[in-house]
């Protein structure tokens, strides 16, 4: 059974500020006090996990070890079918050092010119980790196709390239609000949301 968040504080397990943005708007309405793992300067933990899973539980417990504070982590990423589910748990470091997301859709694009599936989607896995051990993990998909050449400046990462199915724009093209409604993180999101916080 899922434990009731009751916490006073909560650590984001992020140093990308698009995604901590996400979160903090996903959490407003719960009155939780949230910092960010780069704002508490906590060192970002080498993802060695084989899963989205494995990488989202490595990185609570990182900054729950390293705060002394409940941790929620999210792992995501891009999986293109037609490329075996790459970049995947890989879809940052697709991005190179720099994280430059350009060079990341520029390598998607080159390795599906072969193939005429384009379709794709983006997940995504919460953990929340407890001081005292415990941890809760859930997860959101959102199917969709894999555009060229790359639409919309909203969004991050992928987002100018990926249509959600039932949609014609890219995430990079929509209202963030909805975007931030409708994701693959809003959909891990209802689920903590109904475990831990109503």
């Amino acid at each position: 059974m899922a434990r009731h968040f009751t916490q006073q504080k909560l650590v984001i397990a992020s140093h990308n500020p698009g995604k901590v943005r996400e979160i903090v708007e996903l959490l407003a309405p719960f009155g939780a006090d949230v910092i960010s793992a780069g704002d508490l300067d906590l060192p970002e933990p080498e993802e060695t996990g084989l899963t989205f899973v494995a990488n989202a539980e490595l990185k609570a417990q990182a900054s729950m070890e390293g705060s002394g504070l409940a941790a929620l982590a999210d792992d995501s990423g891009l999986c293109v079918n037609a490329l075996g589910g790459d970049p995947g748990l890989y879809s940052a470091r697709w991005a190179g050092p720099s994280k430059d997301f350009s060079i990341a859709i520029a390598a998607v694009h080159e390795k599906l010119q072969s193939f005429d599936d384009k379709s794709a989607y983006f997940i995504c896995v919460l953990a929340l980790a407890w001081p005292d051990g415990h941890l809760e993990t859930f997860e959101g998909r959102i199917n969709g196709q894999i555009v060229e050449p790359a639409r919309g400046l909203n969004g991050f990462g992928y987002d100018p390239i990926f249509i959600p199915d039932g949609y014609d724009i890219t995430f990079g093209e929509f209202d963030p609000d909805v975007k931030t409604a409708i994701a693959h993180r809003a959909i891990a999101f209802n689920q903590l949301v109904k475990a831990c916080f109503e």
